[in-house]
């Protein structure tokens, strides 16, 4: 296997990330649970790698907080999408940001609290 291209895994993480609604959120672990594979460091290399292509800005920490040295943009595109900031606007409000459908994404009707409906934030 070529190693400058992605894995079948890397290839699943990216094309999960691409279904994510803007305005929503997944943490790193939400996409490794989803996909029920990996963990939230290897989706975070994942990202690192390849995830240029994606919204990428929608993959935050399981704080809400943005990938490390690029909270700058990230934040400026989750301000421009309306996604639920806290923390002085520094991190994506999770209770109310994570994408709720997500498990619908991956063939999942309810994964994980993760519940199946419209591709709408929590209320």
């Amino acid at each position: 296997m070529d190693p400058s291209l992605p894995s079948p895994f890397a290839e699943r993480v990216l094309d999960l990330v691409e279904t994510i609604p803007a305005g929503c959120v997944l943490a790193y672990g939400d996409i490794a649970e989803l996909l029920a594979e990996g963990g939230p460091r290897q989706v975070g290399r994942v990202m690192a790698l390849w995830g240029g292509a994606v919204p990428w800005w929608r993959v935050v920490r399981a704080s809400g907080h943005p990938a490390t040295g690029l909270e700058r943009e990230a934040l400026r595109r989750l301000r421009a999408e309306a996604a639920p900031l806290t923390g002085g606007g520094t991190r994506v409000d999770m209770s109310k940001g994570r994408w709720r459908d997500a498990g619908t994404a991956v063939g999942e009707p309810d994964v994980s609290g993760v519940s199946a409906g419209s591709a709408e934030m929590d209320p």
